[in-house]
């Protein structure tokens, strides 16, 4: 129905992303900070200050969709590099969602 595929790229932006912004202002900020043409249909993921709010941007062909997840408790282990823009899987993305901490087989406990 939503024609994300296997071969739909997620990016995230990193850091922290004005939460009261629109698809306008966050299709502004997918081409300035990352740098990637919106209207892809690939996925264009934001977070909040708090980490408790994410959004998602994505072209269908026809319109943009603006997904919104709040987290009830806790945050989500979003990327907080300023200014930085990462990519994900499908998968990954899922993960992040459902707030599960991403950890460091390196280190003793979830990242922080």
């Amino acid at each position: 129905m939503f024609g994300i595929t296997s071969h739909t790229r997620v990016f995230i932006r990193c850091g922290i992303t004005d939460g009261r912004l629109g698809w306008e202002g966050l299709k502004a900020i997918t081409v300035k900070v990352v740098q990637v043409d919106p209207m892809t249909g690939h996925l264009f993921v934001f977070c909040n200050r708090a980490r408790n709010r994410m959004k998602i941007l994505w072209w269908d062909g026809t319109g943009f969709y603006l997904a919104a997840k709040r987290m009830r408790r806790g945050h989500f282990d979003f990327p907080q590099s300023p200014n930085a823009v990462s990519r994900m899987s499908l998968q990954q993305l899922d993960i992040l969602l459902k707030g599960v901490e991403f950890t460091d087989p390196r280190d003793k406990g979830p990242r922080r």
